[in-house]
C-alpha cells in the first residue's frame, strides 16, 4: 500500500514537401503543471485519411532507479476538414478505446531495449504519421511543481519537508501522510505539488522500514515496524505550525493515502484543530501492526495517548506472502478480509469513530482494490457520517484498485504487472484518477478557503 500520491517549448515539425501545414495544437504551452487540463488537437491533416499518433515517455517505475521508454499508439479517422481533437475522437484501433484525451498517456507500456539518450523524464513525445510518413511532432513537458516553490527540511521531524510559494500571505496548511511504503517519498513528492496550488504543505514521514533487497533504512530515527505508530505526533506538528508566521493554523487539512488515510481518520476523530480531511483508499477500522519485533496478532498499527488502539487482526498474512516464493499472485486484501470476517467483535471495537469529526471529509476508494477493501470501507465511512448529517464527499470507483492518487496522465498499465496485485483495470484506474484529482483539489481549496 502506498501513496503514491504525476508540457520547454512545444516543438512543431512538418514535412516541407507537403502542400498542407500539419501541426499539433497543445494548450497550455510548456511546461505544464502535472494534473492541469491539457488540450491536444491537430489541423492540416490529409482530408478523409487515417492518421496514427504515437506517444513516448521516459518513466521511472516504482522500485526502479533508471528510466525506461514507454510507448502507446492509436489510429484515427480524419474528417473532411483535416482536423483531429484527441478529446473527442475515438481511435479506430490502438492502445485504448473510446474518446479519451489521456488515452495515449495512461495506456503506455514499456518498450524495452536501449532508452533514447535525448529523452527526458516527464517529457512526452507525440508523433503523427500517415502511411509511415511523419506529418507532425510535438513535445509536452510536464513538471511536478512550480520552480518558485520553496522547500525546506524540518529538523524537528526526521525526513519531513515544508513547502510553500514565496510571499507574505499566511497560507492554509495541508499535512501529507504517506502509506505503508514508508520513508519520505510521499512527503518529497506531494508537498511541492500541493504547494504549487497555493497551500503551505508539511510532508510528515512517520515510519521507515528496511528497503528490499538491501534492507537499508532511509530514516533511522523513525520506527522500523508499523506498530503502535503514535497518532499524537500530529499534535506536535500542529504546535510547530502554529509557531510559524507564514501559515494560518486555523485552516489545516490532512491528506493521507492508504495507511496514511487510516492515520488521518484516527487523528480527525480525536483532534479538534483539523479543518478537513482527504482520505484516499481509506480504512474504516484500525488494523494489526507488523514488522521487526512484532508477533502476529499482538500489535496494533497505531497508538493514542501512549496506548495501543484496538485493531482487527489479519489471518493467513504470511501464507499470502508465500506467493512471492511460489510465483503466485499476492493479494494483501485476502488476509485482511479473512481476519475481519473471523473477528467481527474486534472489528466493532476497532472502528474509527469518524462521526466525531465534524468537518468536511472526502473519501476516495476502489471496489477492485486488492491491497485492502477501500471501496467498501469508504462506503461504510460515508454511510456512518450520513447518519449524523456530516458533510462527506464519497468518490468510489467500481473498476479501480488501490493506486488512486495520480491525476490520470501517467501510465496505469503496469499496476498489476508483478505478483503483488493492486487491482483495477488500466482504464478504470486512469479514469478514476482523472475524475478524483480535480475534485480533490476543489475540495481542499473550498474547505481551506483558497481562492
Amino acid at each position: 500500500m502506498h501513496l503514491t500520491f504525476r508540457p520547454a517549448l512545444i516543438a512543431l515539425a512538418a514535412l516541407p514537401i507537403l502542400s498542407w501545414a500539419q501541426s499539433f495544437q497543445i494548450a497550455p504551452a510548456n511546461p505544464v503543471l502535472a494534473g492541469e487540463p491539457v488540450s491536444i488537437s491537430l489541423s492540416g491533416l490529409p482530408a478523409s485519411s487515417e492518421v496514427k499518433i504515437t506517444a513516448e515517455r521516459m518513466i521511472v517505475s516504482f522500485g526502479q532507479t533508471k528510466p525506461a521508454l514507454y510507448r502507446a499508439s492509436a489510429t484515427f479517422a480524419v474528417g473532411a476538414d483535416g482536423k483531429l481533437d484527441l478529446a473527442t475522437a475515438a481511435p479506430k484501433s490502438g492502445s485504448y478505446k473510446g474518446a479519451d484525451i489521456r488515452g495515449l498517456f495512461w495506456s503506455m507500456t514499456p518498450v524495452g531495449g536501449e532508452a533514447p539518450a535525448d529523452r527526458k523524464v516527464q517529457q512526452v513525445r507525440l508523433v503523427a504519421s500517415s502511411a509511415d510518413k511523419e506529418l507532425a511532432n510535438a513535445n509536452i513537458e510536464f513538471i511536478n511543481s512550480l520552480p518558485e516553490v520553496k522547500i525546506e527540511k524540518v529538523e524537528k521531524f526526521p525526513g519531513a519537508v515544508f513547502a510553500s510559494l514565496p510571499g507574505t500571505a499566511k497560507r492554509p496548511v495541508i499535512i501529507v501522510l504517506g502509506g505503508s511504503e514508508g520513508g519520505s517519498s510521499a512527503a518529497r513528492d506531494e508537498s511541492p505539488r500541493l504547494a504549487s496550488r497555493g497551500f503551505a504543505v508539511l510532508g510528515l514521514p512517520y515510519y521507515s522500514p528496511g528497503q528490499w533487497p538491501s534492507n537499508k533504512r532511509e530514516i533511522e530515527a523513525l520506527p522500523e515496524a508499523f506498530a503502535d505508530i503514535p497518532v499524537d505526533r500530529l499534535n506536535e506538528a500542529y504546535e510547530w505550525l502554529k509557531a510559524r508566521p507564514d501559515v494560518d493554523a486555523t485552516r489545516i487539512a490532512l491528506y493521507g493515502g492508504s495507511k496514511g488515510a487510516e492515520f488521518s481518520l484516527i487523528a480527525a476523530s480525536n483532534f479538534s484543530w483539523i479543518t478537513s480531511v482527504v482520505a484516499s483508499v481509506p480504512s474504516d477500522v484500525v488494523w494489526e501492526g507488523w514488522g521487526p519485533g512484532t508477533t502476529p496478532g499482538q500489535r496494533s498499527s497505531f497508538s493514542l495517548n501512549g496506548k495501543p488502539l484496538p485493531f482487527v487482526p489479519y489471518k493467513d498474512f504470511m501464507e499470502e506472502f508465500m506467493g512471492f516464493q511460489t510465483n503466485t499472485d499476492v493479494k494483501i486484501r485476502r488476509p485482511q478480509d479473512k481476519g475481519r470476517a473471523a473477528n467481527p467483535a474486534a472489528a466493532v471495537k476497532a472502528r474509527i469513530p469518524v462521526e466525531k469529526f465534524k468537518g468536511p471529509l472526502m473519501v476516495i476508494g476502489g471496489h477492485d482494490d486488492q491491497l485492502w477493501a477501500s471501496g467498501m470501507m469508504a462506503q461504510i465511512i460515508a454511510e456512518k457520517r450520513a447518519e449524523h448529517g456530516l458533510e462527506t464527499v464519497a468518490l468510489i470507483y467500481p473498476d479501480a484498485g488501490h493506486y488512486l492518487t495520480g491525476n490520470g496522465w501517467g501510465q496505469t498499465t503496469q499496476y498489476n504487472a508483478g505478483l503483488n496485485k493492486s487491482g483495477g483495470t488500466p482504464e478504470g484506474n486512469a479514469r478514476a484518477q482523472a475524475d478524483a484529482y480535480p475534485k480533490m483539489m476543489a475540495f481542499l481549496k473550498r474547505t481551506l478557503r483558497v481562492k
